[in-house]
């Protein structure tokens, strides 16, 4: 993925002929992409199609050429690939990297959708295309999206039906936005806390993880999208320090190498896809890291286990870039690995068009096999077929079942935010007592892009305080949420230092700045580490400076080590990273209008020392009485 970049601001008028309800969206802000710069929706193309609904997928496959069909093989992305490229190349899938803010409104994004579909069918093979997205915790590029919890706050509410809701509402805003293929979820079982996926991941124990990623799965498709588990597999548990170096990145764990499992361990990890694709995935995408030194985009011993022993009738795509990182020496060299290994779509944001050519080129050189590029866009087509696009590749006849930001959607991520709170102290009240002054402090309390973490709007995600933007203008910060109910509730919040002695308790409020990928990877996992936000320390100090009862909340993509500062703290919760609607979240748990109802989803070490040896803190499943 891209570093992140705060870009300028361009507005622009564009405006769909293919319009969804919009509720709750503000005016339309252009990604500063010139692929589809100044385009409109009323484009002059005309269909140009060889096929008809009623046809196979098999029937359609045979009116591709060789070059057809290689082009269906590879996914490009917005920035450099236009529509009209598209027209020229008629490739089987688009997505975007988005790392400009603020987001694009609903409206946007159907036009988006739109302009390529219709560039799409006016080729010369007429194909309709899907567009991806990495919508890790809702549709994160799009304006006034509700964002959920994050993954590790859906293990740690461990509520499969609640989860079931989620699934499904992400889908409904996916079809809103045109976008029907999900990049996701995150089926991995993290082992290392250290790494910085470990937010994307719903649980350690594939016991409570597995049912959690079938509900998701199932709410998904049930509301018409298109699902793909990922990333394939046993990227938990890559081995500290061994992670990729490419690009000119060393990473610490990010994209490193796994080894060593029993082979009941490893038939464990399977057997989640296994039931995922029986539960009727369509897509899977293969993990950037290693096995036994092996990268898996090229690893056709499991890759092929996929299709030959679990029947899966799908396609297999790759990850970002990932394969120019394979063994070959050559881009051609990797494209002949990754194909022949089974992987049936190549995601290429820059060289598309290269990698098409050398399906062509390794074809007519007998190093793919014709049968294997027909095998390869057979799956595609078919997932095109079953999803409707062939009968509908507008979307104008889809049914999304909520309203866009809708009350009901709001409800669920409150629930789950407010489920997924694990309270980390024995014996401790956290209720705000009526009448009570209390004075909030720490860098955590008026932050929301810290509330949501990282994939929040770019890659990355910001935070509010370290970047001096108010990151997701929509949603309640802990603070705002609390000052709301305040007068209701009858206490009084207190912000100004001077006041701290006038007041009868403190909340203090510490996070990590958001991160992603392997920009969260770590070797200091601390409150107050090298990815800690910067004020954690002195409100610390502050807070432990008034002597009064301290009820802190922890706003952090994992569990962060805490072991220095537990006993000056009355009450602890986690609150992992709950999304827009956390700071409402936390409001009703501090009120008692709602239980702190989460369970630990993965081990929780006092020490970095603890990570790999069976010990620890707190295990899987803990939450203080």
């Amino acid at each position: 993925m891209k570093n992140r970049v705060l870009s300028g601001i361009l507005v622009v008028g564009m405006m769909a002929s293919f319009v969804m309800p919009v509720i709750g969206c503000t005016p339309a802000v252009e990604e500063t992409e010139p692929s589809w710069t100044g385009a409109t929706s009323g484009s002059s193309s005309e269909e140009n199609t060889k096929w008809t609904p009623d046809m196979t997928p098999e029937e359609i496959l045979a009116t591709l050429t060789l070059e057809q069909k290689a082009s269906q093989m590879v996914q490009s992305q917005v920035r450099s690939c236009s529509h009209v490229d598209m027209e020229e190349g008629d490739y089987g899938s688009m997505f975007s990297t988005k790392d400009e803010w603020p987001a694009i409104s609903m409206d946007n994004w159907i036009s988006r959708v739109r302009i390529y579909q219709e560039h799409a069918l006016a080729s010369e093979a007429g194909i309709p295309y899907i567009y991806g997205q990495d919508s890790v915790h809702g549709v994160n590029t799009a304006d006034a999206a509700i964002l959920y919890p994050h993954n590790i706050n859906i293990g740690a509410a461990n509520d499969p039906e609640l989860t079931y809701e989620y699934g499904r509402l992400v889908g409904s805003d996916m079809k809103r936005t045109g976008m029907i293929w999900n990049f996701g979820p995150v089926v991995t079982d993290p082992q290392d806390p250290r790494w910085g996926r470990t937010y994307e991941c719903f649980s350690s124990d594939l016991d409570r993880l597995t049912p959690l990623a079938l509900a998701y799965v199932k709410g998904q498709l049930d509301e018409g999208v298109i699902s793909c588990p990922k990333h394939f597999f046993a990227e938990g548990h890559v081995a500290y320090g061994t992670g990729e170096y490419s690009d000119g990145t060393n990473r610490l764990i990010d994209r490193g190498n796994t080894s060593g499992l029993t082979d009941d361990e490893l038939n464990a990890l399977l057997n989640v896809y296994k039931q995922l694709i029986d539960a009727g995935a369509q897509t899977v995408m293969i993990s950037h890291a290693a096995l036994e030194g092996v990268k898996m985009h090229e690893n056709g011993k499991y890759i092929m286990k996929l299709k030959d022993d679990f029947g899966f009738s799908g396609f297999i795509v790759s990850d970002y870039n990932s394969l120019h990182n394979c063994s070959g020496d050559t881009l051609y060299e990797n494209v002949v690995l990754a194909i022949n290994a089974g992987i049936d779509m190549l995601m290429e944001p820059d060289d598309y068009e290269t990698v098409r050519d050398i399906i062509v080129d390794a074809v007519g050189k007998g190093d793919i096999t014709e049968a294997r590029v027909d095998d390869a866009v057979l799956r595609i087509l078919k997932v095109k077929k079953d999803v409707g696009l062939f009968d509908d590749p507008y979307l104008e006849n889809t049914n999304p079942s909520y309203d866009w930001y809708s009350d009901y959607g709001k409800e669920v991520a409150r629930k789950l935010a407010c489920e997924s709170f694990v309270p980390l102290k024995v014996g401790s009240n956290m209720t705000i007592p009526k009448g009570a002054r209390v004075f909030v402090c720490g860098p955590a309390a008026n932050d929301t892009g810290v509330l949501c973490g990282g994939w929040t709007i770019t890659w990355t995600g910001y935070s509010d305080t370290e970047e001096g933007v108010e990151w997701v203008m929509y949603a309640r910060t802990i603070q705002e949420a609390l000052q709301d109910v305040a007068d209701e509730e009858g206490f009084t919040i207190v912000t100004d230092p001077e006041e701290a002695s006038t007041c009868d308790m403190v909340l203090l409020c510490l996070g990590e700045i958001p991160y992603a990928e392997w920009t969260g990877d770590t070797e200091d996992l601390s409150i107050t580490g090298s990815l800690a936000q910067s004020g954690n320390q002195s409100a610390i100090e502050f807070a432990m400076s008034t002597g009064l009862p301290t009820t802190t909340l922890l706003v952090c993509g994992r569990n962060v080590i805490i072991d220095e500062y537990i006993d000056q703290w009355d009450s602890v919760i986690m609150c992992y990273l709950p999304g827009t609607e956390g700071g409402r979240a936390v409001a009703e748990v501090l009120t008692g209008k709602s239980e702190c109802g989460g369970t630990l989803p993965m081990p929780y070490y006092s020490s970095v020392d603890q990570i790999g040896t069976g010990e620890c803190w707190h295990d899987v499943g803990w939450r203080a009485a």
